[in-house]
């Protein structure tokens, strides 16, 4: 779209529409081969006189948008402290000519900090999924393997998917949730990063994405939205001046300064809050570590311990099923509560429940069926998604997100403090039942 975003429905579905008209297409044969590994303008004769092919260097246009973002300075000296280091993986995608190009030549990182950072068609082998399953050469280095001990790792780790628009982040064996992500980026805009000082328009976040950047928005007087999964949604709030920062759980962060989400701009958005916290203590005395920043924002916030379950290929007449029981099941929340309590008396009662609905605040446009949603009086929530009923079967996804605002019980293991949850979403859905599986095809 003009905007540069992803184009919505009402476009799609017209373009769509005229392919179905379509009764020829014209080849243009005989063009001149163009060397697009060099910059600069070549010129052509053609049928219907003299054209240009331009070949420009996108790395240098986003560069230069990058540097009226963030401190460039500030992050350079971070990076160039013998107290930090410092590890970036493009699984062997796009994202691997920027890094080298900003981390290293810009920012002086050293070039051993880069891996897997030529791109290449096959991506290595390897799956370019920027999570804790597929970064397996990251998540090693950063101290995180099940199978392999690093006595040193890095205090900063990012990886990439294929098209780098997103992004994980880790400490030092630590990991950051993409929910926590995207809450402490807005938290600390302001004073970390110089396009965000005059103040933040809104934030937003995908329906399935934690709750963590609701509470930054309360505690910061901040507009905020949930809207679909789908990044055209926060394209037309950003359009409109109302939202500066947004993200979703699957790994995207970004904000109003392209319509997309933005790998290497949440990489530059934590190493500028890095960047920030420490720009006292480079010399002497301790650093503020990843995990430090997202502990110190947990006791603030308090934590959202929150787990995706992915049932993959599974029956599609079982998952339909599976939905519609859960939606018949709204239709009495004291008999929803009446069961919870029969699976664990330990979890709080349900308050709301429903099917996700959307009302587009800047063109009226209405988006059902978005997911089933139960949310809990203590602030958790479980949502069930359904996507894709292609040959293969349905992908059902379980969303699992446990709200503790007491600061003795945030530094709990993660899938110790969802566990009744976890049981409570498992049994309420009879996942089992409809599904014929007993444990998810992907846990993030």
């Amino acid at each position: 779209m003009e905007n540069g975003g992803p184009a919505p429905e009402g476009i799609t579905n017209k373009i769509y529409e005229n392919t179905t008209t379509i009764k020829e297409y014209l080849i243009a044969e005989g063009l001149p081969d163009v060397d697009i590994s060099t910059t600069g303008v070549s010129s052509f004769e053609g049928p219907k006189g003299k054209f240009d092919v331009d070949v420009f260097d996108s790395t240098s246009d986003y560069l230069k948008l990058l540097k009226s973002i963030f401190d460039f300075p500030a992050i350079q000296k971070l990076l160039s402290s013998p107290k930090f280091s410092f590890c970036y993986d493009a699984l062997h995608g796009v994202a691997g000519v920027h890094a080298k190009r900003i981390f290293v030549e810009e920012l002086g990182a050293n070039e051993s900090s880069l891996v897997n950072c030529v791109p290449k068609e096959d991506f290595g082998g390897g799956h370019p999924d920027p999570n804790l399953t597929y970064a397996k050469e990251l998540v090693a280095r950063m101290g995180l393997s099940k199978t392999h001990s690093e006595p040193n790792p890095p205090e900063f780790g990012a990886a990439a998917d294929g098209d780098g628009d997103r992004n994980m982040v880790l400490g030092k064996r630590f990991f950051v949730t993409p929910s926590d992500s995207v809450a402490i980026i807005a938290a600390n805009a302001v004073q970390a990063i110089p396009y965000f000082s005059g103040g933040l328009k809104g934030v937003a976040r995908s329906m399935p994405t934690s709750a963590a950047l609701d509470i930054v928005a309360k505690h910061l007087k901040l507009k905020f939205f949930e809207v679909p999964t789908g990044w055209k949604f926060f394209g037309n709030l950003m359009d409109a001046g109302m939202c500066s920062i947004c993200g979703e759980e699957s790994f995207g962060t970004g904000s109003d300064h392209i319509r997309e989400k933005d790998g290497i701009w949440a990489v530059l958005a934590w190493l500028s809050i890095l960047a920030y916290k420490n720009k006292d203590n480079l010399g002497e005395g301790n650093l503020v570590s990843v995990e430090d920043i997202v502990c110190q924002h947990w006791a603030i916030y308090g934590r959202h311990y929150y787990t995706r379950y992915d049932y993959e290929n599974v029956n599609a007449d079982g998952a339909k099923d599976l939905m519609a029981h859960l939606v018949k099941l709204q239709s009495s929340i004291d008999e929803v509560n009446k069961l919870i309590k029969g699976i664990r008396s330990d979890v709080s009662n349900v308050v709301h429940a429903d099917e996700f609905e959307y009302k587009d605040p800047v063109d009226g446009s209405v988006s059902k069926h978005q997911g089933i949603r139960y949310l809990f009086e203590d602030g958790s929530r479980l949502v069930f998604r359904l996507s894709g009923t292609g040959s293969e079967g349905a992908t059902i996804r379980l969303y699992i997100e446990q709200y503790e605002k007491d600061s003795s019980k945030i530094g709990r293991d993660s899938q110790e403090a969802l566990a009744p949850l976890v049981e409570v979403a498992l049994k309420l859905s009879k996942m089992q039942e409809y599904t014929s599986r007993s444990a998810p095809t992907v846990i993030t």
